[in-house]
């Protein structure tokens, strides 16, 4: 069984029907059917809440995060060791805070991170990626 951490750009791909969104719909038939669970660290999940709120407003983005909670995606609280794995990151590959989130959540689970944002471009040798 393969499982795999979703950045906030790909469920936003998802949503909003960009390109990736597909494959991100297969990925979480996957993860309905248990063969594939998704993982999403809550940062990444903010991430998601602000920018539609920011975009869409508040309401949008409550209704958005009911959506989340519906899908096969189980959101990961962040503790001590993926923090400093994220600072770690922030440190080292100038990646945006939020993604750090997600990098760090993939590297402790060993599983393949995914994605269609290219800040990854610059951990791209650190962690499996699937682009969307």
């Amino acid at each position: 069984m393969t499982t795999y951490v979703l950045d906030s750009s790909a469920l936003m791909a998802f949503f909003e029907n960009r390109p990736g969104a597909d494959r991100v719909e297969a990925l979480l038939l996957k993860a309905a059917d248990a063969k594939a669970p998704l993982l999403m660290s809550v940062v990444n999940w903010g991430e998601i809440y602000y920018s539609i709120w920011r975009v869409q407003g508040e309401n949008v983005a409550e209704t958005k995060l009911q959506e989340v909670a519906q899908l096969p995606i189980r959101i990961v609280d962040v503790d001590r060791g993926i923090t400093r794995e994220a600072a770690r990151l922030k440190a080292q590959h100038s990646l945006p805070y939020a993604d750090c989130f997600a990098a760090a959540l993939a590297l402790r689970e060993k599983v393949a991170l995914v994605t269609s944002d290219k800040d990854f471009e610059r951990v791209r040798n650190l962690l499996r990626i699937l682009w969307v």
